[in-house]
């Protein structure tokens, strides 16, 4: 049976996605490019990540759920370094999200249908609202959430509140083994 059933790990210019042996990507995703996802990750349902132009790291035990796409942006006179897209460890990004040339610090959540743009920085424990758009640049510091389109800060999170997403990435370690373990069911 194949590792990731249902899921193309395209190489593109000489780089192939690399997936660690304990990451789950469930069937429908497509991986493109210079791709790292790291131990205990998971990369859910019809999920893209295309990482044609820069780098893409996903860190330890994030999550990255159903439909999201995530891509990078190319180097260029203004930007040598382009942007690259480097989610850390235990992360949470929504269904539907959008992460584009970013960084994603440890713990960072990214709600449902959230668009994070090029440039812009989620620190640890930080929350941007579902729906909401992080415009080119903006930095979400640490334990606050921001909402809206564009997103704007509306307040500090408690302990309680930061408490619940932490909850939220270690949750989601043992959906994926249930999921991986349904999937390697199914296919016998």
């Amino acid at each position: 049976m194949a590792r990731f059933p249902d899921v193309s790990i395209i190489p593109f210019k000489g780089k192939t996605p690399v997936i660690h042996e304990t990451a789950f990507v469930a069937p429908g995703c497509r991986l493109i490019g210079d791709v790292e996802i790291g131990p205990g990750a998971s990369i859910w349902y019809n999920c893209v990540i295309r990482a044609d132009v820069n780098q893409i790291r996903i860190g330890a035990r994030s999550n990255v759920q159903d439909g999201t796409v995530i891509h990078c942006d190319s180097p260029d006179e203004e930007n040598p370094g382009g942007f690259p897209t480097l989610i850390g460890e235990d992360v949470l990004i929504g269904h539907m999200a959008m992460i584009h040339g970013c960084t994603l610090k440890d713990r960072a959540f990214v709600g449902l249908g959230a668009i994070v743009m090029d440039g812009c920085m989620v620190e640890s424990d930080a929350m941007i609202a579902a729906g909401a758009l992080l415009s080119p640049g903006k930095t979400v510091p640490a334990r606050q959430l921001w909402a809206g389109r564009p997103a704007k800060f509306m307040r500090e999170l408690s302990d309680a509140a930061v408490a619940r997403l932490r909850g939220g990435a270690e949750r989601y370690v043992g959906y994926a083994a249930q999921h991986k373990a349904a999937v390697e069911a199914e296919l016998g």
